[in-house]
């Protein structure tokens, strides 16, 4: 058959045909898109007219369409969906990809068109406006990050240095995915699994017979800590699952997890990155990322982590304190661990007539918490509605796609929706573009909201914890970014804005998960449909701020995301069997070294900073979470969600995107720079 991607889509809405992709198609379009893409961007290089926002910047911004178009169809299925050939693929193309970007950054006849333009703007001979502006400078500073002034020599190294960073990230990415999947805790004794509802028990059987073993499987997530451990009242299986957890990336003693050993990719990639960085003139590849981002510098980064890590830990502690003594009444001479936390934390909440987590999995049954939550706070907001198309297909049969449409009628963008976790799927969760909205292209947007919640078993609901509804509403937040984008240049759309900016929209968007008019329409129980009681609302209301807990965790793994990547290659470790010393003693300088509470992802399994695009930028949650609580602020300030709130912040902060300044962005919407206080209030350090 003839591969659909080297031409544009002719289904609705330029989705993939998916239905009928091969991944020969994948591995041609690519290989094929970044030729063209190079032959384009070489007329460009070598026209000699005067150099103009057409001749130049639209003329890059309509180039690579077919490596654009290959590269999303890919990133979706690769990602949520894998296989030995797509990983082959991945594997092959991530360096070229490296080669390829390297050979346009440092092409001095491009760059020569990008300063002639400005040369002519500076004598007046040209106007540009705001975005033209915006879309030059970042177009310069990307040469100027990538090389560009750097001697033959150099340069040189630095390809080399490219080639092989997009290699190892690979790599640590694919052994992540099988590290994961083989962790994963096999039971065969069903009181082992005491605590666990009957959905959850299905789950996990189900989960072990697709394994072909018997018994239950109790898969692992992302994440260090893990949503089975606040249930399970069985300690010794507790333990076994935190373990199974935590010592992902690392090899045992018999050497028969070698395979997944991630210490020495990691190790080679930090000091890669620091050479790098030297080469390019900066101190260490920490400041190589904050200078892109809002935050400015490390110094400003270290100053604020170095302010709340302890903080956080000190409320902690405190709260440890409370736990132990609660863990000696039934398990006396116990010492609390981090596999004891959300258990004995939950059962303690109880007691102290607050929410028991696992009482509120009835009553948020999947479907009903996506379209009575989470698309109701996007019409109450934005006025945008949401219609399942089940004639159009997703990248895979789970997958559901949404036609969205403007309060008129009219035609906005799609959003496809995967929930549920499989071996196939990469964890954690995320949102993509497989279509990015632009003017000068006329695309509109199509996004995918891809989660990792436990599929339901055959005829039973998909029930979620109160985790999973915050983090729907969390990548929901991201897709709303790319579907209100309203720009002119695609690679301007939705969420290309500095990696410290673009958690922040996604951020606010939880917020509409407390809100009580949407609470009695989504929390509802699934067999009687009785609402939630209203003394759990109220309890629920009362803690819409994270979790002590939660903040500790998150705010250890972004200063060690930062001891990785501010740390002189000389001083790192050699021996991969020292990467977790390092891992302490960097927590145990920044005063955040507490075992019940470890950091969030530790090294061996970060894939955010290893695989994912966060090398030293894991802080920008935090960053982005300033941004959150001020805009919180705002929207309590204008009586909450209704209308004319969401339309204000969809036409000064989501829409403009990554087409002008992001903080001028955030200072329209606001009136004036985030206040610090609000965060602090929230997480209860002030």
């Amino acid at each position: 058959m003839t591969n659909s991607l080297l031409a544009p889509s002719t289904l609705p809405f330029d989705l993939p045909d998916y239905a009928h992709l091969t991944d020969a198609d994948y591995r041609e379009a690519i290989e094929q898109g970044m030729a063209e893409h190079l032959a384009e961007l070489a007329a460009i290089a070598s026209d000699d007219s005067p150099a103009t926002v057409a001749t130049v910047l639209e003329a890059w911004e309509r180039s690579g369409a077919l490596l654009t178009r290959a590269m999303n169809a890919f990133w979706v299925a690769k990602s949520a969906d894998t296989n030995d050939e797509r990983d082959a693929i991945e594997e092959e193309m991530s360096p070229r990809l490296a080669q390829h970007s390297d050979a346009i950054l440092m092409d001095a006849r491009l760059y020569g068109r990008l300063t002639a333009l400005a040369a002519r703007r500076d004598a007046g001979e040209v106007a540009l406006d705001e975005q033209e502006e915006h879309l030059l400078s970042e177009r310069l500073k990307d040469f100027e990050r990538g090389g560009i002034a750097l001697p033959e020599e150099q340069q040189a190294r630095l390809r080399e240095l490219n080639t092989e960073l997009a290699t190892l990230s690979t790599r640590f990415d694919q052994m992540l995915v099988a590290g994961r999947n083989a962790a994963a805790v096999h039971v065969t004794d069903e009181a082992e699994l005491d605590g666990l509802d009957d959905g959850q028990r299905a789950a996990a059987h189900e989960a072990a017979q697709a394994a072909g073993r018997d018994g239950w499987l109790l898969t692992i997530t992302n994440t260090t800590g893990q949503p089975v451990l606040g249930s399970l009242t069985h300690r010794p299986t507790r333990e076994r699952v935190f373990r199974a957890s935590a010592q992902r990336g690392l090899v045992s003693a018999d050497g028969a997890d070698a395979e997944t050993d991630t210490r020495e990719v990691l190790l080679t990639m930090a000091r890669l990155r620091h050479e790098r960085a030297l080469l390019l003139g900066y101190p260490h590849h920490a400041a190589y990322a904050a200078e892109v981002g809002c935050a400015g510098s490390t110094e400003a980064v270290n100053e604020i982590l170095g302010r709340l890590g302890p903080a956080a830990y000190g409320l902690v502690r405190a709260r440890g304190e409370q736990l132990q003594a609660h863990l000696e009444q039934t398990e006396p001479g116990a010492t609390l661990e981090p596999w004891d936390w959300a258990y004995v934390d939950g059962r303690l909440r109880r007691e102290e007539a607050a929410l028991d987590p696992g009482a509120l999995r009835p009553y948020l049954e999947f479907d009903r918490v996506l379209t009575e939550g989470v698309f109701a706070a996007a019409t109450a907001l934005y006025g945008i509605t949401f219609h399942p198309r089940e004639d159009l297909v997703g990248y895979t049969d789970v997958a559901r796609v949404h036609e969205v449409r403007e309060e008129d009628g009219s035609h906005l963008g799609v959003v496809v929706i995967d929930p549920y976790t499989r071996p196939t799927k990469q964890g954690g969760a995320w949102m993509t573009s497989i279509v990015d909205q632009s003017h000068l292209l006329d695309d509109r947007p199509v996004v995918t909201n891809t989660c990792n919640f436990p599929p339901p078993a055959p005829g039973a609901p998909s029930l979620l914890s109160w985790d999973n509804v915050i983090t729907l509403f969390h990548e929901f937040g991201h897709d709303l970014h790319g579907l209100l984008s309203d720009v002119r240049f695609p690679s301007r759309s939705g969420t290309s804005v500095p990696r410290d900016f673009v958690e922040f929209p996604s951020q606010v968007n939880e917020i509409w998960a407390y809100e009580p008019t949407l609470l009695a329409r989504y929390a509802v129980h699934h067999e009687t449909g009785e609402p939630m009681p209203a003394a759990w609302v109220e309890q629920l209301l009362g803690t819409s701020g994270k979790e002590t807990y939660r903040y500790a965790e998150l705010l250890a793994a972004m200063l060690l995301d930062q001891a990785w990547h501010q740390t002189p290659a000389a001083e790192l470790p050699i021996d991969p069997a020292d990467v977790e010393a390092f891992e302490l003693a960097a927590l145990e300088r920044a005063g955040v070294r507490y075992a019940p509470v470890p950091p969030r992802y530790r090294s061996a399994y970060f894939h955010h900073i290893f695989g994912g695009g966060y090398s030293a930028a894991y802080y920008s949650y935090l960053w982005s979470e300033i941004m959150d609580a001020d805009t919180v602020a705002w929207f309590g300030e204008q009586g909450g969600m209704n209308r004319q709130s969401g339309e204000h912040f969809r036409r000064t902060l989501l829409g403009p995107g990554g087409s002008v300044d992001a903080m001028e962005s955030y200072r329209r919407f606001r009136g004036g720079d985030p206040d610090l206080a609000h965060l602090l209030r929230r997480i209860g350090a002030e």
